[in-house]
């Protein structure tokens, strides 16, 4: 009788450092996951920054690129809304420049 209590007694000892085991490889898991997601919300953040600063530049290029045919416009004596445009667009970008907006 002695030998079966010991047998279930080892059983019983090897099933709880099993499910000790299981429980501190499911929470190194769970750091590990965190950790990953911490670098790829960093790298996320890296890349929209690039993102932003890309579609700044090729907005800049385009408010270049529109003040010069209000520009071409205003030359060819086209008035009205024109000089409106040409003048507002104008100061935004200057206001811009100055970081005033």
């Amino acid at each position: 009788m002695e030998t079966v209590d010991l047998i279930i007694k080892l059983a019983s000892l090897v099933g709880a450092v099993a499910a000790l085991g299981g429980i501190a490889i499911a929470v190194i898991k769970w750091f590990i996951k965190q950790d990953k997601q911490t670098d790829d919300i960093a790298d996320l953040r890296h890349q929209h920054s690039d993102d932003i600063k890309e579609i700044k530049d090729e907005l800049c290029v385009l408010n270049y690129g529109m003040l010069a045919s209000l520009n071409g416009l205003k030359q060819l004596k086209c008035n009205g809304e024109v000089t409106d445009a040409y003048e507002h667009l104008r100061k935004h970008i200057n206001k811009k420049a100055h970081d005033q907006i």
